[in-house]
């Protein structure tokens, strides 16, 4: 793959809000993953003969002992994103620990290619934890607050 192609592929991934970049073509396949914000980007080269190989994937260590069920409701996610607690930096977040909820309030904001999207819920609650640091991405799916 020609240099500065892949120097355009790792400048793409570290200024964008995507995480990981796979491209393979004839001569090969190449692997961008990001990360840390401030980290370099480590780029991985594989042959065509290497790309072929299965690679396992890497093992989760198992709990100690089984989690008791959670009676706790959880608001997810529904997209990948950026999430906020406030309308805008410096405001008030749309909710507190403590706080009740009812269904169809807003909670919080996931911004998802420069949209800001209202995230309401649709369980009620009362808000017992907030799972997610503001600013931080989120993944489809992923628990954002943890009701009672």
């Amino acid at each position: 793959m020609d240099l500065r192609k892949l120097k355009t592929l790792v400048d793409l991934v570290s200024e964008s809000n995507i995480s990981e970049l796979e491209i393979t073509e004839a001569e090969g396949k190449v692997r961008i993953v990001k990360q840390a914000p401030a980290a370099a980007v480590p780029v991985q080269y594989l042959s065509a003969a290497t790309a072929a190989a299965p690679v396992a994937p890497p093992l989760a260590a198992a709990p100690a002992e089984p989690a008791a069920p959670s009676r706790a409701k959880v608001i997810k996610s529904p997209m990948v994103g950026t999430f906020y607690r406030a309308s805008a930096p410096g405001a008030k977040p749309f909710v507190e620990i403590g706080d009740t909820i009812k269904p169809g309030q807003p909670v919080c904001i996931v911004e998802a290619m420069k949209i800001l999207n209202e995230i309401e819920a649709e369980i009620d609650g009362v808000v017992k934890n907030v799972l997610v640091e503001n600013g931080q991405a989120v993944e489809y799916g992923q628990p954002l607050f943890e009701l009672e």
